[in-house]
């Protein structure tokens, strides 16, 4: 038996359901409407972050066996349109697994300049943020202050362009970079 319409809910509006399509087969999209690369992702009105990543490098300053000279490494700089402009920086790198900071400080010196060092004492670490593919990048560097071993001058193929000994009253407006600058000028006695 079917109540009459309204029995027992006077006063009380109901919702009324939608009704669907009696031939719900798999939906397709009509010409008309936009594609589905045209829409917009689910994401839409949500912030898009960047993923954070966190890098640990270490690397620093080499006096030469003389006691007067600090190596540079140079990269050119690709926002200059010559393509002539280096970009003079300490020499560092990625700290690899099992490594300690100071391990990977000489490997790297030795990998982007083809000078072997020793360890005098820390300069001190350094952190920034930059962007790259994509990626928010918080970067570490552990900075050391080393006295040349043996080697020759070699600029390391894939990563560095030129490799030079700079007279160390030079160093600080030689370098590119704001940070390396500032550790470097307050380091202090630059003699081993």
């Amino acid at each position: 038996m079917i109540p009459a319409p309204g029995a027992g809910s006077e006063g009380v509006k109901k919702k009324r359901k939608r009704k669907r399509p009696a031939n719900r087969g798999p939906q397709t999209q009509s010409p008309l409407s936009p594609s589905s690369s045209n829409q917009r992702p689910k994401t839409a009105g949500k912030k898009l972050h960047a993923k954070r990543v966190d890098e640990v490098s270490a690397g620093g300053l080499v006096i030469d066996s003389t006691g007067t000279q600090g190596l540079l490494i140079g990269r050119i700089d690709h926002k200059d349109a010559s393509g002539t402009r280096l970009l003079w920086s300490l020499p560092k790198g990625h700290i690899e697994a099992g490594e300690t900071p100071e391990e990977a400080a000489i490997r790297e010196v030795a990998e982007e300049t083809g000078i072997t060092s020793a360890i005098s004492r820390s300069l001190g670490v350094i952190d920034f943020w930059f962007m790259a593919g994509g990626k928010r990048i918080h970067k570490t560097v552990h900075h050391y202050l080393f006295s040349e071993v043996s080697g020759d001058l070699t600029p390391q193929v894939s990563e560095v362009d030129e490799v030079s000994w700079f007279p160390l009253d030079e160093i600080v407006e030689r370098l590119a970079y704001p940070d390396e600058k500032k550790l470097i000028a307050r380091s202090g006695e630059l003699k081993i």
